[in-house]
């Protein structure tokens, strides 16, 4: 090889995107679900959206001040975390929960690790599993016509039409319910390529195929498992976080098949109706595991390194 050859670490190729970008990308692909789940539960779904938002705003702006640590709200990443944080949760649900929630997200999770690109698992979906397990009114909505952030449509006898279910009129978190509103965003962000094919689509397909089966071969009732609860966006906006997913094609496949295998175990042996948010944290924790069996062979060897 020739004294003139430098090897540098990736990446190589720089696209011109900014954090802040992709971000603003995804606010709005999450408009359409935030403005549906307005419209189905009501304008009290705008006081936990706005609380979680603020709060993670305010949260990680204070840490950094606290820290004397470059004030990093201005990439919106904070933003989206406290978003996806309240579309993940009840309509009903009291300020104080979203505000620990919040908390917990930002502190926790992002910042105690050392800020965005470091956190190992997505705070947004960590600090629900964690306020599901702490906080009863995350399991038991306050009134029979309130939505709660478990899946409630998995655990009624006879689930709503497949029409009531791709618009969302029925019982869910915030966010979840309607998919036509979630497909919207995920289909802004595909042709943004903010995100891939890969997760999203293995992961709603291993939970079909699965259903599918444990279903008797039902394809109406499969199709009512995949569109119930918070599969949809869970698989389009939280599996696909960059920093605490595969960054492979092939660790994206394995990390999508596992998590659609893990929600449906949950689902139809476990104590919770829906799996999606413990079966994408378990995945988190094994991203570092799947990129490493999926890392590209390096080539390039000796050579004065840069």
């Amino acid at each position: 090889m020739s004294a003139l050859t430098k090897i540098t670490v990736s990446p190589h190729i720089h696209s011109g995107r900014s954090t802040a970008g992709i971000m603003r990308d995804v606010l709005i692909a999450l408009l359409p679900a935030t403005v549906a789940g307005i419209v189905i539960f009501g304008l009290r779904a705008l006081l936990p959206i706005a609380v979680c938002v603020v709060c993670c705003v305010g949260f990680e702006a204070l840490f950094n001040l606290i820290v004397k640590k470059e004030q990093t709200v201005g990439d919106l990443s904070a933003a989206v975390t406290g978003l996806l944080l309240a579309l993940n949760l009840p309509a009903n649900i009291p300020v104080w929960q979203c505000v620990i929630g919040s908390l917990f997200a930002i502190i926790v999770v992002k910042c105690l690790f050392g800020g965005i690109g470091n956190n190992l698992v997505n705070p947004a979906i960590t600090a629900r599993v964690f306020m599901l397990v702490a906080f009863e009114s995350m399991a038991v909505a306050a009134f029979p016509t309130d939505t709660v952030a478990s899946a409630t449509v998995l655990s009624m006898e006879k689930a709503p039409s497949l029409l009531t279910l791709f618009f969302g009129n029925y019982g869910g978190a915030i966010g979840e319910t309607c998919t036509a509103a979630l497909l919207l965003g995920g289909i802004y962000l595909l042709a943004r390529r903010v995100i891939t094919w890969h997760i999203p689509t293995v992961f709603i397909g291993t939970v079909f195929v699965f259903s599918w089966l444990m279903e008797g071969f039902d394809a109406v009732s499969a199709l009512s498992y995949v569109m119930a609860g918070g599969l949809f966006l869970g698989a389009i906006f939280m599996a696909t976080d960059y920093v605490t997913s595969p960054s492979t094609s092939w660790g994206k496949v394995i990390f999508a098949l596992g998590a659609g295998v893990i929600t449906c175990l949950i689902r139809y042996f476990g104590v919770y109706p829906e799996g999606v948010s413990f079966a994408i944290l378990f995945m988190n924790i094994l991203t570092p595991y799947i990129d490493s069996w999926t890392r590209h062979k390096v080539f390039a060897t000796g050579g004065e390194r840069v």
